[in-house]
């Protein structure tokens, strides 16, 4: 089945004896899968790339360059979408974040690398708000469900995946290939997406509005140096950190300000006047909280408390993980098929709650079996909200403000995920010290909270014990934190208003069955 242009509505319909829907997603999820993986596998890398160019003292900023351009830039790209339809933006965003991955492959000093990590998270940004926005576009939310298992499945496969397929293409190809792999992934996206993709071109005289842009891209730069240099580069009261707040707080209020007179607003605040739209972007922020700081801290306490390898600590996250494709398919299939969703983001948050509150009770005792099981709760709510938030934030907007919604919400993922590793890494770091205080008194701090198997084997057997100890209080405040935000999203779900699910992606539809868009 493929899509013609339906002039009246603008939006692209389904005409018999084309690609299918799923056919033409197929590229959708290649593309998600390159741009979720690529953190995660450079992570891996970073050790070998720091032996090779130097410059130990920027190897932060190889991470942090890519996530800041991600940021800034998806907004923009979701603007640009609606405005000037989405297949051609799409296939530059492919093209940038592929010219930016060889261009890192072939960097030959940490600088170099981490402009060219600028522009590899420029395209990052496209890919990921093109995806969403398109996927709103090709589905109309009332079938959306139908394919929420595939968009878990790209999400679960990157984070376990991410890891092992890095350390694998550095220890036998190099650091470098680690970049180069995007290249003939990036190809077969661009020649799927070419040749299955069908959606209408849009052509639209109003302009991008710069001024707004630039802005909101200030903002969201210090936002995001304040969640990453927090407590780790920088102590959260220097002057370094107060400045950024300072800035921050100066940018978005003028982004603001000016949003209200802008002719074609990049971001339209009356978006965020819809309750369900508000709602779904504090949940998004929440699962970026929750999900990434469970990602980077339960295969800590698994390697340090309960003794397993590095690559067995990422394996075991699969409790957590096949929870949340399960749950993600089932709560799709019940909403495609009934059209009410309201009792997932309930019990969604109700899950990430509970899920989080047993993760902090861990101890040095807790088995691998409990632990497995206090995952597969986690996994449950979020699989609960992996896509009914994009969801119903899609179905609260006119089809003409998918892009900047679906940016939105991708982005209030991404600053949650920011500051999810950054506020439960304090806390982390702070407990694990103050314990080792506690259990070896007289002995000289640890160089960092953080060990890594080989550093803690080289510890004296009591150290190892008392450290033991640190993490698992480490990680009962860093998931007690979680809890919080859990408590938050379920609230949030139990505000959502039940609104019906539109069966079609025109824009012409009924003010009804858009579910009143900008309106409470």
């Amino acid at each position: 089945m493929a899509t013609t242009i339906d002039k009246a509505a603008g939006t692209a319909q389904p005409e018999a004896g084309g690609p299918s829907v799923r056919l033409m997603l197929l590229p959708l999820m290649i593309a998600m899968l390159l741009s979720q993986l690529d953190n995660m596998i450079v992570g891996t890398a970073m050790p070998t790339v720091v032996g090779d160019l130097g410059g130990m003292e920027h190897l932060s900023w190889v991470v942090t360059a890519y996530t800041l351009a991600t940021a800034a830039a998806t907004p923009i790209w979701g603007k640009l979408g609606d405005l000037h339809g989405r297949k051609g933006l799409f296939l530059i965003s492919v093209v940038i974040f592929l010219v930016g991955s060889a261009l890192s492959g072939m960097a030959q000093d940490m600088t170099q690398l981490i402009w060219f990590r600028v522009i590899q998270g420029l395209g990052a940004g496209g890919l990921m708000a093109g995806v969403m926005a398109i996927v709103g576009e090709l589905v109309p939310p009332r079938e959306q469900g139908r394919y929420q298992g595939m968009l878990a499945a790209v999400m679960a496969l990157s984070m376990i995946g991410g890891p092992l397929v890095g350390g694998t293409i550095t220890d036998h190809l190099g650091w470098r290939w680690t970049f180069y792999i995007n290249l003939p992934i990036g190809a077969v996206v661009l020649a799927l997406a070419v040749l299955v993709l069908r959606l209408p071109s849009r052509r639209s005289s109003a302009r991008i509005d710069y001024p707004g842009a630039a802005l909101l891209m200030a903002g969201i730069t210090a936002v995001v140096l304040v969640a990453t240099w927090g407590g780790t580069e920088y102590a959260w009261g220097s002057d370094v950190i107060v400045a950024l707040c300072a800035a921050a707080v100066l940018c978005l209020g003028a982004f603001v300000f000016w949003q209200t007179r802008a002719a074609e607003p990049v971001l339209p605040l009356h978006i965020f006047r819809n309750r369900n739209f508000a709602l779904m972007s504090v949940t998004g922020f929440v699962m970026g909280f929750v999900m990434f700081g469970a990602v980077l801290f339960l295969p800590l306490y698994q390697q340090a408390v309960q003794g397993v390898s590095a690559t067995n600590s990422g394996l075991l996250l699969l409790p957590m993980m096949s929870a949340m494709i399960v749950l993600a398919m089932v709560a799709g299939r019940i909403t495609s098929g009934t059209g009410r969703y309201k009792a997932f983001p309930v019990a969604g948050g109700a899950l990430m709650l509970t899920g989080m509150l047993l993760l902090s009770t861990m101890d040095t005792s807790t088995s691998r079996t409990e632990a497995a099981l206090y995952m597969a709760v986690l996994g449950a709510g979020l699989g609960c909200l992996l896509q009914v938030v994009m969801l119903v934030s899609q179905n609260s907007v006119d089809i003409r403000d998918i892009g900047v919604a679906s940016a939105a919400v991708t982005l209030f993922r991404m600053l949650g995920s920011s500051f999810g590793v950054a506020v439960m890494g304090a806390l982390f770091n702070r407990r694990v010290l103050e314990v080792m205080a506690e259990r070896t008194p007289g002995r000289p701090a640890l160089d960092h909270a953080q060990l890594d198997a080989a550093s803690l084997a080289r510890l004296q057997p009591a150290v190892q014990e008392a450290y033991r100890h640190a993490t698992a209080a480490g990680t009962h405040s860093a998931f007690l934190v979680g809890s919080l935000a859990g408590a938050l999203a379920l609230l949030a779900g139990l505000l959502v208003r039940e609104v019906a699910l539109r069966r079609s992606v025109a824009s012409g539809a009924s003010r009804a069955e858009l579910g009143r868009p900008g309106q409470d």
